[in-house]
């Protein structure tokens, strides 16, 4: 009977679950298409919209930053004995720059961008939703949709690819010091055989897919904190889930548009 009993709470669990998770499914897409409409109608909060990228992308620098350069140093050692076992050493800053540019770079970058922005403007925006903010807005005749979901979501959507450009640059010094380090190679070495390799279709596919990562952390953050209940508890679940769900659509849409581009701008 117990046993019995336990399977049936687990079972209900899992359905429970599975009808919150097609829920927010539902719940999201109607979230974009009202965006979609909303979206070129005026008045347009271009100051805000500007205000915005400046907090995201300042805030978000320091870590980046970090994480780029991370990025190139780590790729680099861990790719060097390989190279060295197949008799390719010449080809190092190549590999790790078609490799940076086309992938790590993008989704890296996303993926820091995802739990640093979507989780603040979770909680943002689910404070002012739980704190009724956003019903006085309704009431003094102010669209809080275009004001405060809109301008974020265009807000991430153009900072992330220029922090991705940002990052790429960090990370190739990240990858000339470890370079430098295993092999002491020359810096207009690694220059020219970086530059000879990584071509007009490696970069343009990567940082592209960037805006659509960045609409993504926009938003899902938007849509948690938006529609956020329960108080405080709901909060915090509004920052968490944004995160996560963010991170999770990331990965799934760069498995997609890694098959897109390649078949837009083939490698060879």
């Amino acid at each position: 009977m117990k046993n019995s009993k336990t399977k049936v709470i687990k079972r209900n669990s899992i359905e429970n679950r599975l009808t919150e998770f097609f829920i927010m499914i539902a719940g999201l897409w109607q979230f974009q298409l009202q965006f979609l409409k909303q979206v070129f109608v005026p008045p347009y909060e271009i100051d805000q919209i500007r205000k915005h990228m400046d907090e995201l992308g300042i805030k978000t620098l320091p870590i980046v930053s970090v994480t780029g350069f991370i990025i190139g140093l780590v790729i680099t050692m861990q790719m060097h004995p390989v190279m060295v076992r197949f008799g390719a050493e010449a080809f190092l800053p190549g590999a790790v720059g078609i490799s940076i540019v086309r992938e790590l770079a993008p989704v890296i970058t996303a993926l820091i961008f995802a739990g640093r922005v979507s989780s603040g403007i979770g909680a943002e925006l689910g404070s002012m939703r739980v704190t009724e903010q956003i019903d006085a807005m309704e009431v003094s005749a102010v669209n809080p949709f275009k004001y405060l979901v809109i301008t974020r979501v265009f807000a991430t959507t153009f900072i992330l690819p220029i922090l991705t450009v940002y990052v790429i640059f960090i990370a190739f010094v990240g990858s000339f010091i470890a370079v430098l380090l295993v092999q002491n190679m020359s810096y207009a070495y690694f220059i020219d055989k970086v530059v000879s390799s990584v071509e007009f279709g490696d970069a343009i596919p990567g940082v592209l897919k960037t805006f659509v990562f960045g609409f993504i952390v926009g938003i899902v953050g938007t849509y948690k904190g938006y529609t956020a209940t329960n108080g405080t508890e709901g909060v915090g679940k509004a920052a968490t889930t944004a995160v996560v769900v963010s991170s999770l659509m990331i990965l799934i849409f760069d498995m997609v548009l890694v098959k897109v581009t390649l078949w837009l701008w083939p490698t060879v």
